[in-house]
C-alpha cells in the first residue's frame, strides 16, 4: 500500500480532462498552464479563508503590511495521481512552516535549535554592544574627543596659514631692503628674517606635540571601552560568519536523481561566489525538495504574488512571477537537472519575420522604425538586430550606427549614423539630453490624474537580472513627463516625454506603486504577458547632424 503524502493537496475541481504538459515549466520565463492556473486560484481561495496572523496589505495597505511570493507544484504520486503542492517564500506570521504548506528545506526555527542557540548570542552580543556604547561616560568622551580633534584642527590651521602668511611677509621684506640696505646690513637683516622662519616652525612643532599628548590622553581614558566594543565586534563577526556558514551547508537540495548539493557549491560557479541571504528560502526549492523527498513526479509549476508591493521591486497581487535569477537559478539549475524542461523563450528569436521600415533616409543618418520584439543591437544568444540588418542591408555606411537603443519588445523611431561625424554629433545630443523623444504606452487601469511627473531612481535589481528597482540610496535620477490621451475599457493610453533615458525607466515608472502604478499592457517583467509590449516610440527630435536644422519624426502607434 502507497504510503499518503501529508502535503499533498487534492484538486477541488475536476482536472481529469486536461492534457498534461509534455515538458516541465521553464521556471524563469512562462506562461502558467491551466492545471497550474487552477492550483494557483484553489491556493488563493485557502489563503483569502485562513488566519496566518500575518499582515499580507490584500484589503487594506499599513506600513507593516508584508505581501508574499507564493507558489504550487503540480504532481503526479506513485500511483499516477494528480494533485498539488503548495509553498511560500521565506516566512509567514512569524513561522516558516504551516499546514498546507511543504515544509522549509532546512528549518532553523526548530525549538532548540543549533541556529536559535547561536542568534540567541549574537543577540545578546548586540545588546551588549549598545549597552556600552550608550553609556554616559563613553559618549562623554567620545564627545570630548571629537571637539579636542575639531579644536585642534582649526588651532593647527590657524597656525599653518601663518606661517604661510609669514613666509610671503619676509620675502617682500627681503625684496624692499636688499635696494635699501649695504651687504653686511643685508646680510645681517636676512638671517634675521631666517631665525623668524625657524621659530614660527618650531612654534607649529610644539604645537603638534602638545596635541599628540592631549590626544593620547583622552585615547587612554577610551581604550577601556574601546578595547571591549572591538572584542564584541570580533566576536560576533566570528560568530556570525559560522553560523552562516554552517547554515549553508544545512540546506541540502535534492534532484530527481536523487544528487544532493548544499548551497556552497552550488553558488560556487556563480559571479555571486557565496549563496547570497535567503537563498533556498523561495517557494520553488520548497516545492521541489519536497516533490522529490516524497517521489512525487513534477509535472507543472508557478508562482503568484499575494498583497502589498514591496518598496523596491514591482510586485501586483494575484499575478504570476517567474523564479528569480540571483538567489534561485543556480538553486534550480541543479534541482531541475535531468528534467526536460520546456524551450527557454528568452533564446528564441521572436523578431524573425518583423520588417524594419525606413522613415527617412540620406547621406548622414537613417531613421527607421523598430518593430517589437526586434533586438537593438545582437546579444548573448541571438544576432538578429537591427544593427546586423542594417549593416547587411547598407554596406556603405562606415559609422558604429547605433546611437542610442530601445528595448527588445519596445516599437518605435531610433535614429542610425551612417558615418562617424554623424555618430559623434548625434551621440553629443542624446549625452546633454537635447533629443526630445516622446512614447506612446496603453496601461492596466484608468488613471484619475491626467498629467504629471514622475521622479524614481532607479538602479539594476541584482538579485533579479534584467529587472530594474526604485532605489533612493543607489539609484540614477530617472524623471519622466507624462499625460493621458484617453480611457478605454478599463485602460489609459498614454503619452511618455522621458527626461532621462534610464533602462526600463518607463516600463518601471509605469508599474511601480509609487510611480502610475498601472503595467503597461504585456509587460512581462512589471505586469502581464499580453500579445506584446504596448510601448512605441512615436517621435522624436533632434539637430541634424550636417544641415544644423532641427527635424522631428513620427511613427504612427501600431496599437
Amino acid at each position: 500500500m502507497t504510503k499518503k503524502v501529508n502535503k499533498l493537496i487534492e484538486f477541488k475541481e475536476d482536472v481529469s480532462t486536461i492534457s498534461l504538459p509534455e515538458k516541465f515549466t521553464f521556471p524563469f520565463y512562462y506562461e502558467p498552464s491551466i492545471l497550474a492556473q487552477i492550483a494557483s486560484k484553489e491556493l488563493q481561495e485557502y489563503i483569502k479563508n485562513h488566519d496566518f496572523n500575518h499582515d499580507f496589505g490584500v484589503e487594506e495597505k499599513s506600513k507593516d503590511s508584508i505581501g508574499k511570493m507564493f507558489g504550487v507544484l503540480v504532481v503526479k504520486d506513485q500511483n499516477g495521481k494528480l494533485g498539488y503542492l503548495a509553498a511560500f517564500s521565506g516566512k509567514v506570521g512569524d513561522s516558516n512552516d504551516h499546514e498546507h504548506f511543504v515544509p522549509p528545506v532546512f528549518d532553523m526555527l526548530t525549538k532548540d535549535s543549533y541556529f536559535l542557540k547561536e542568534e540567541s548570542v549574537i543577540t545578546k552580543l548586540n545588546s551588549d554592544l549598545h549597552r556600552l556604547l550608550d553609556q554616559e561616560e563613553y559618549q562623554s568622551l567620545v564627545k570630548e574627543k571629537e571637539e579636542i580633534l575639531e579644536s585642534q584642527k582649526a588651532l593647527e590651521e590657524e597656525v599653518r596659514q601663518k606661517i604661510i602668511e609669514g613666509k610671503q611677509e619676509r620675502k617682500e621684506k627681503r625684496k624692499a631692503k636688499k635696494e635699501q640696505l649695504s651687504p653686511t646690513e643685508y646680510e645681517e637683516f636676512n638671517n634675521k628674517l631666517a631665525q623668524e622662519s625657524i621659530e614660527s616652525k618650531l612654534e607649529l612643532k610644539q604645537l603638534l606635540r602638545h596635541q599628540q599628548y592631549v590626544r593620547e590622553e583622552i585615547n587612554e581614558k577610551l581604550e577601556p571601552y574601546e578595547s571591549k566594543i572591538a572584542s564584541i565586534k570580533k566576536e560576533r563577526v566570528e560568530r556570525s560568519v559560522a553560523l552562516q556558514d554552517r547554515l549553508f551547508e544545512s540546506y541540502q537540495f535534492l534532484n530527481i536523481s536523487g544528487e544532493t548539493k548544499s548551497l556552497v557549491p552550488i553558488f560556487q560557479g556563480t559571479a555571486l561566489k557565496k549563496p547570497p541571504s535567503g537563498a533556498g528560502e523561495c517557494a520553488a526549492p520548497k516545492l521541489l525538495q519536497y516533490a522529490f523527498k516524497n517521489n512525487l513526479k513534477p509535472v507543472t509549476m508557478a508562482e503568484f504574488w499575494w498583497g502589498a508591493p514591496p518598496n523596491t521591486a514591482i510586485r501586483t497581487h494575484g499575478n504570476f512571477y517567474p523564479a528569480c535569477h540571483g538567489k534561485c537559478e543556480p538553486i534550480l539549475g541543479h534541482m531541475l537537472k535531468g528534467i526536460e524542461l520546456d524551450d527557454n523563450p528568452l533564446l528564441i528569436n521572436h523578431g524573425q519575420g518583423k520588417t524594419i521600415d525606413t522613415i527617412f533616409e540620406d547621406e548622414y543618418i537613417l531613421v527607421i522604425n523598430k518593430p517589437y520584439d526586434l533586438l537593438s543591437v545582437p546579444g548573448k544568444e541571438i544576432e538578429d538586430s537591427v544593427y546586423t540588418r542594417i549593416k547587411e542591408k547598407h554596406s556603405e555606411i562606415t559609422g558604429p550606427l547605433i546611437v542610442h537603443r530601445l528595448d527588445m519588445a519596445t516599437s518605435g523611431l531610433m535614429v542610425i549614423a551612417k558615418n562617424e561625424i554623424a555618430y559623434k554629433l548625434l551621440q553629443r545630443q542624446f549625452l546633454d539630453r537635447s533629443v526630445k523623444k516622446t512614447y506612446t504606452a496603453l496601461l492596466e487601469g484608468e488613471l484619475q490624474q491626467q498629467k504629471g511627473r514622475i521622479e524614481l531612481p532607479l538602479r539594476l535589481d541584482i538579485m533579479d537580472r534584467p529587472r530594474q528597482c526604485v532605489c533612493y540610496e543607489h539609484g540614477k535620477k530617472a524623471r519622466t513627463d507624462w499625460r493621458v490621451d484617453y480611457l478605454r475599457d478599463g485602460r489609459t493610453r498614454i503619452t511618455f516625454k522621458p527626461v532621462t533615458g534610464r533602462t526600463h525607466q518607463l516600463r518601471v515608472h509605469a508599474a511601480h506603486k509609487e510611480g502610475l502604478n498601472a503595467p503597461i499592457v504585456g509587460d512581462d517583467l512589471y505586469g502581464k504577458l499580453d500579445s506584446r509590449l504596448h510601448l512605441h516610440a512615436s517621435s522624436i527630435t533632434f539637430t541634424h547632424p550636417k544641415s544644423k536644422e532641427v527635424v522631428t519624426f513620427d511613427a504612427q502607434v501600431p496599437f
